[in-house]
């Protein structure tokens, strides 16, 4: 009998969750509202920030990071190359230019030493991306920027809730922004939220948010408001609706149990693969620091005979086992080749990682038996390899 197939990612949804949402649409309040703002709170509360300011992507959230720092018509950005596009397309929408840096060797997160090398009078800010939810150093970054004077962004999509010495993500740089989208490790289908302790950064994204327009916005229609706004400035529209907001909280309240499991998950791959000499286990955190285990990514280790990728990943789906890969470094896909004039080879290890990588299902409701067999296929196709390499020789 054939065994059901084992999706790279499923929601962890619960009646907790199905209840929010119905008392807001009891409550007939569906955009932006009281329980958005509730969400902002508890965020807030959570990791430890002055302000959390709730929108519709985490996209949105790095949008109005780098609106809130003026980022200007020809102004320069670092970050990784090994990233999703969104840490770096929000930079173009401004007018800037996306810098794109190498990765540590033998890693993911951007290697600073590299970043320090691409700096120019022009380089107003740097994008640490915690890749897979491993923290980057951001002592070296820190350090960086109060070298050049550049502001800090942090892309956390990944990393909700991971720390740095022994400080939680989104507590130690200006802005950090976190992504609640579908398969991330708390979920609200899309939203985001933007994280920052400075006020004025603060004020500027609550306003540009929604419309550029002055005050709460969205209480023109409640009793408390007023039909009376001025818009201020030409903002954006990425508010997050009250729907979502009720979902982000009830998902909020489970991100200990969310992360306990995934922890759980991550030592039982780590602990099995750690031994097999075709597979190197990803990065752990550094020292006083937690990993959020958004991902767990694999790496096949090319020494072992030229093992490859792609083949791997395409037997394991054929066997029942979801897997994703990621990232395509942003330098190997046309827009950034073809606009900022990147090319194959300019960042090696990034393409490294990249050519050997792919991440297995970690999520709250795998369960043990479904890990059980994600180990026993990986195992599997190992061994199918070792055996054409026998028979080769």
């Amino acid at each position: 009998m054939n065994e059901p197939f084992v999706p790279f990612h499923r929601p962890s949804i619960g009646p907790e969750e199905l209840a929010a949402v119905q008392r807001v649409l009891e409550s007939k309040w569906l955009t932006t509202g009281p329980a958005t703002h509730k969400f902002e709170q508890e965020f807030a509360e959570y990791i430890g920030a002055k302000h959390a300011l709730a929108v519709n992507s985490g996209t949105a959230a790095l949008q109005l990071a780098v609106d809130a720092i003026d980022l200007q018509p020809g102004d320069e950005v670092l970050l990784p190359s090994f990233t999703f596009t969104a840490t770096a397309e929000v930079l173009t929408y401004f007018g800037a230019r996306p810098v794109l840096c190498d990765s540590v060797r033998g890693g993911f997160n951007i290697d600073i030493e590299d970043a320090e090398r691409r700096i120019t009078s022009r380089t107003k800010a740097i994008i640490p991306v915690h890749i897979g939810g491993e923290p980057c150093d951001l002592d070296a970054v820190h350090a960086l920027a109060t070298k050049y004077g550049l502001n800090v962004i942090e892309d956390a999509a990944h990393t909700l809730p991971a720390s740095f010495r022994n400080r939680r993500i989104g507590t130690t740089s200006e802005l950090t922004a976190f992504s609640f989208y579908a398969t991330k490790n708390i979920t609200v289908g899309e939203g985001g939220m933007l994280v920052t302790d400075n006020d004025t950064y603060a004020e500027r994204a609550r306003c540009m948010r929604l419309h550029g327009i002055s005050g709460d916005a969205w209480k023109r229609y409640s009793k408390e408001g007023s039909w009376h706004y001025e818009v201020l400035h030409a903002g954006y529209k990425l508010n997050l609706p009250d729907i979502l907001g009720a979902l982000g909280s009830a998902q909020l309240a489970k991100s200990d149990k969310f992360f306990l499991r995934r922890s759980e998950i991550a030592s039982r791959y780590y602990e099995r693969f750690s031994n097999v000499d075709e597979l190197e286990p990803p990065p752990l955190a550094g020292l006083d620091s937690q990993h959020s285990w958004h991902l767990f990514i694999l790496r096949l280790r090319q020494e072992a005979g030229g093992l490859k990728r792609n083949e791997f990943v395409d037997e394991l789906k054929n066997r029942g086992i979801g897997v994703a890969v990621h990232f395509i470094p942003l330098h190997l896909h046309p827009y950034y080749a073809h606009t900022y004039g990147y090319q194959y080879g300019d960042f090696p290890n990034a393409e490294n990682a990249y050519a050997r990588c792919f991440s297995l299902p970690i999520y709250p409701d795998l369960s043990d038996t479904d890990v059980d067999r994600v180990i026993r296929t990986v195992e599997q196709v190992v061994s199918i390899y070792r055996g054409k390499v026998t028979t080769a020789a």
